[in-house]
């Protein structure tokens, strides 16, 4: 079987997603079947690892996975065809089939993965589209991790728990994120 190649191209800063037209693409890249599984696969599994609880992390419950949910949705509104393509496929995957199972939590595969990543887009994405994304993915983790044991959300002035900073910065090392 033949591997779908699925282009991608980054809009122009202020451009409407609806607006119906695209400008000129600035790049186009295009992801064989297994490097788009990888790319529409992590925010899942990023949403996953930040829920789950761990030592020193607290049980978040079904609050943190809606969390994680809405900030995976917000893609829909980034500046980036790729962001929105990803999550269009998400989306699409979930009315056709359930994702491929796997280790979903494991940290040090996940970290792997988010590397992995990082690597495709570098040889294949725009490098705004490859920024978007990488942030996008990590903003999925931060909202997750900002939700108390309680379900609500921790206000934004208030740091995150230790174990919490600590994946945080682990998953944005591993993103390139600084």
């Amino acid at each position: 079987m033949l591997a779908p190649e699925v282009p991608m191209s980054h809009s122009v800063a202020g451009e409407s997603p609806s607006a119906g037209r695209r400008a000129a693409p600035l790049t186009t890249a295009v992801y064989s079947a297994a490097e788009w599984d990888l790319l529409t696969g992590l925010p899942g599994r990023v949403l996953v690892a930040a829920a789950t609880p761990a030592p020193g992390r607290p049980s978040r419950g079904v609050a943190a996975g809606l969390a994680g949910m809405e900030a995976v949705a917000a893609g829909r509104a980034f500046d980036s065809d790729l962001v929105r393509a990803v999550v269009a496929a998400i989306y699409a995957r979930h009315d056709e089939a359930p994702a491929p199972a796997g280790r979903l939590t494991d940290l040090v595969d996940l970290l792997a993965a988010c590397r992995a990543a990082v690597r495709v887009l570098r040889r294949r994405a725009d490098p705004a589209d490859s920024a978007a994304y990488r942030q996008w993915v990590q903003s999925v983790a931060a909202r997750v991790c900002r939700v108390t044991a309680g379900g609500a959300p921790a206000p934004v002035d208030v740091p995150a728990a230790s174990a919490d900073r600590r994946f945080l910065d682990r998953l944005a090392g591993a993103l390139d994120l600084g």
